[in-house]
């Protein structure tokens, strides 16, 4: 089963940027639509971004457009989620799985977002 471990989550001020990680074990990790999720203190976890198996179709939330952009490397089983233009309403635990919330949830990576 696919294993997932986020990293990259740190403090940064508002209008900065980060690139967060999510390392993927197993061998079908190809074979699954990947997003990002996210949940900010006292709220429900939310959908950020998610990518097709291939990389080729791409949805955002809301939230997300025009300032994230995810991707992934199928050959390395990695998915990123590079955020720009950081607000402190972004600030929240981010977590990646697969587009149908299936798979093991990992500790998911903080980001905060000083103003």
């Amino acid at each position: 089963q696919v294993q997932l471990v986020e990293s990259g989550g740190r403090l940064v001020q508002a209008g900065g940027s980060l690139r967060l990680s999510c390392a993927a074990s197993g061998r079908t990790f190809s074979r699954y639509t990947m997003a990002w999720f996210r949940q900010a203190p006292g709220k429900v976890r939310e959908f950020v971004a998610r990518i097709s198996w291939s990389g080729s179709s791409t949805v955002y939330g809301d939230s997300a457009k025009g300032r994230f952009t995810i991707s992934r490397d199928n050959a390395l089983n990695m998915v990123y989620l590079q955020m720009n233009s950081l607000k402190p309403e972004d600030t929240a635990v981010y977590y990646c799985n697969d587009d149908g919330r299936s798979l093991p949830w990992g500790q998911g990576t903080q980001v905060t977002v000083s103003s």
